[in-house]
């Protein structure tokens, strides 16, 4: 890979070669796993595909819109296929828009907007006890392979688990993904609907993942019209356009901040 232009700000040149280059302190491989199919050669630019998602589903803050121009370069030069397309026609949006709607746009998407939560175990478990073993699991998902995050998010942030699918490998790392595949499904339908360009970078990752089963199509049919388990305990109403018409469902609380914190402007208004 080319070296970063020098006008990158040397904490965004550290933070996109994080992203986009291999890691030094990856998860150990399981011995008891079963080999990749994959050719090495294979395997690295899935990682780098998975790497890049993971550093685009992150909360644009003023390092992230800064490196725009690195991003969308090493995404012209992915190899072809139906992921590079996507993130392509992300990028292009990316790199147009002025930094502030950005920002708006992802907080709006993510933050306000229970369809599109980025916490993937909400939409297996929603507001549950489950969901707390379910975090609990991953997390030691994560220690048993060696990787140790910062702790600055929960460990089911679709961002946290991109990095680790894309450090641990197809099979052991990808697993979260592929458990909680129907979540994506919704996230993207609720994207789809809200047009907004962020469902790129969902049918990126949806096109490396196994092929939506017809139980899974019918499953994220349910969970769209009815909203993941709870145990209305303690739940406040949530307004109207989610999940289904008011009254259906008593969805959990919104999630925790995401891994960024947005400027308190774009914090502030009623969830929609």
């Amino acid at each position: 890979m080319s070296p970063l232009p020098a006008a990158v700000p040397a904490a965004v040149r550290t933070r996109v070669r994080a992203a986009l280059s291999p890691r030094g302190r990856a998860p150990r491989p399981d011995r008891r796993e079963r080999p990749s199919p994959l050719t090495p050669e294979e395997t690295e630019a899935r990682a780098l595909l998975l790497r890049l998602m993971s550093l685009l589903t992150q909360y644009p803050d003023a390092e992230l819109t800064g490196a725009r121009p690195v991003i969308a370069a090493t995404v012209r030069a992915l190899a072809p296929s139906p992921a590079a397309s996507e993130l392509a026609a992300f990028t292009g949006w990316l790199t147009e828009q002025e930094p502030a709607a950005v920002e708006q746009h992802y907080v709006e998407m993510f933050d306000l907007r229970r369809r599109s939560s980025l916490y993937l175990t909400y939409y297996l478990h929603g507001d549950t006890r489950r969901r707390g073993m379910a975090l609990l699991t991953l997390a030691q998902r994560y220690r048993a392979a060696g990787w140790d995050t910062d702790g600055g998010e929960l460990p089911d942030h679709l961002p946290v688990v991109l990095e680790f699918a894309a450090l641990a490998g197809p099979r052991a790392g990808e697993a979260p993904l592929r458990q909680h595949r129907r979540g994506l499904e919704l996230i993207h339908r609720a994207l789809n609907e809200a047009e907004s360009p962020y469902r790129h970078v969902l049918a990126a990752l949806l096109s490396l993942l196994p092929p939506a089963t017809e139980a899974d199509l019918r499953a994220v049919a349910d969970l769209a019209a009815q909203g993941p388990p709870n145990e209305d305990v303690g739940l406040d109403p949530y307004g109207a356009g989610e999940f289904a018409p008011p009254g259906t469902f008593v969805p959990p609380e919104q999630a925790p901040p995401t891994l960024a914190t947005p400027p308190a402007a774009h914090r502030q208004g009623d969830c929609r």
